[in-house]
């Protein structure tokens, strides 16, 4: 007896979930089979749901592609990094048009290293453009840079195969170089050039290093360098200038936190203007690319451009909603004498908010999943295609998707179960009264 009463409940709620799934296979037939009667009314909702979607991502990507090209591109150039170069000072106070150029010494990058509180790494830059490289295989003209160990924590100079210049490398002057990209395709042509030793001027260095190519097109400057140690620089190839032997060209620095690239550059100011004799606030004493405030802006420009595509997307996902609404709206005033005769055959409220629920649904899901096809399939066919430096292909943005899929989605069910409800209120004479 025990046992009969346990099985009964377990044998009812069985017959009642099948019961429940041949119900809504039922519908979900019943719903396809109106949806492929209605070929074109079908067709012309699919055809609103996909447009709005494929044209929000593309134009939000749109604005990504741009965005992530630009962060790389400064990548390349190096994390956080700052130059100064130096300007004009007046010979007499006040007076700017009495303004004479002036040089960076040695003396004021020891300064600046044992002085400054807020830097993270700084590096001088002896630049010099006249020295002939020559190899076994070729020759050819570049920049030779003369840079401290610490260069490779501010710039980007991956180095592959091979090594970086350390301290004792520095401190010892020896000859050693690392070669970009570009010297290494005149002067290697299809060689190792790691252990290989280069004449600068005549006088020998054996390459530790290669730089790849750096960009997309390899046009950053990296690519075109040599770099030897600091002071082997000083000694072989200094910088002679009317006012001091020890001129360097400029000056790489880093500071601690990119929050703080104003007060360091204001610091380092502080230290040059001292040791120079000048007001450091002066406008013209100093030439400073600070690529920290130049992203914030390029950022800041990227905001309002994503806000002006997202906001065009938005307008054409309102039409596209706006076409579905009318679409569905007529889908369903049609079929009032339909929602009237299932009614009379015994059809309840629920079924047919169900069967008109389904309809939206699999509209909305089936057109959606097309535009968001389309749309990768479209970039994944711009991404084939060369890209200008600086530009990335535009790419999907999944919270774009799904934010256009679910507000159509629930724009075409809206529309279809507001109509239906009044009509699945009406009494069944009624219903089949309208025309």
């Amino acid at each position: 007896m025990l046992d009969a009463r346990k099985t009964w409940p377990e044998s009812t709620s069985v017959d009642a979930r099948a019961y429940i799934m041949r119900t809504l296979l039922d519908i979900v037939r019943q719903s396809l089979a109106t949806l492929w009667a209605h070929k074109l009314r079908s067709f012309l909702t699919m055809f609103g749901i996909a447009w709005g979607v494929g044209s929000l991502l593309l134009l939000v990507g749109l604005g990504e592609g741009f965005r992530s090209g630009q962060t790389k591109q400064m990548a390349n150039l190096g994390e956080d990094i700052m130059f100064v170069f130096p300007g004009r000072i007046p010979a007499v106070e006040g007076s700017y048009q009495s303004g004479q150029p002036y040089h960076f010494t040695y003396e004021d990058y020891l300064a600046i290293r044992s002085e400054a509180k807020l830097l993270r790494a700084v590096s001088p830059v002896l630049q010099r453009d006249d020295i002939r490289a020559v190899s076994d295989f070729g020759s050819t003209n570049g920049q030779v840079f003369g840079v401290a160990p610490e260069y490779n924590q501010i710039r980007t100079v991956p180095i592959r195969p091979g090594r970086w210049f350390n301290d004792e490398d520095n401190s010892q002057h020896r000859r050693v170089a690392v070669v970009g990209w570009e010297m290494l395709k005149n002067m290697f042509p299809g060689q190792p050039a790691v252990g290989s030793t280069i004449l600068l001027n005549s006088l020998d260095f054996k390459i530790v290093g290669v730089i790849p190519k750096i960009g997309k097109e390899g046009e950053n400057g990296t690519n075109k360098r040599i770099f030897v140690p600091l002071e082997t620089m000083r000694t072989l190839f200094p910088i002679t200038t009317q006012n001091s032997e020890n001129a360097i060209t400029f000056i790489n620095y880093r500071p601690l936190k990119k929050e703080m690239h104003v007060e360091a550059m204001n610091e380092l100011h502080g230290i040059l203007g001292r040791r120079h004799g000048f007001n450091p606030k002066l406008d013209d004493a100093f030439m400073d690319w600070d690529t920290i405030d130049g992203a914030i802006r390029v950022g800041k420009i990227f905001d309002a451009m994503d806000w002006f595509l997202g906001v065009v997307g938005l307008v054409t996902l309102g039409l596209g909603a706006i076409g579905i609404i009318n679409i569905m709206l007529v889908s369903v005033t049609e079929r009032t004498r339909e929602i009237g005769l299932r009614k009379a055959l015994g059809a309840t409220h629920r079924n047919i908010l169900t069967q008109f629920f389904v309809e939206g649904a699999f509209l909305t899901a089936l057109s959606g999943g097309i535009g968001l096809a389309i749309s990768s399939g479209f970039v994944g066919l711009l991404a084939q295609l060369p890209s200008p430096e600086g530009f990335d292909t535009p790419r999907i943005v999944p919270a774009s998707a799904v934010i256009a899929i679910l507000s159509l989605s629930i724009a075409g069910i809206i529309a279809g179960l507001y109509p239906a409800r009044k009509a699945a209120l009406l009494p069944p004479v009624e219903a089949l009264r309208q025309e």
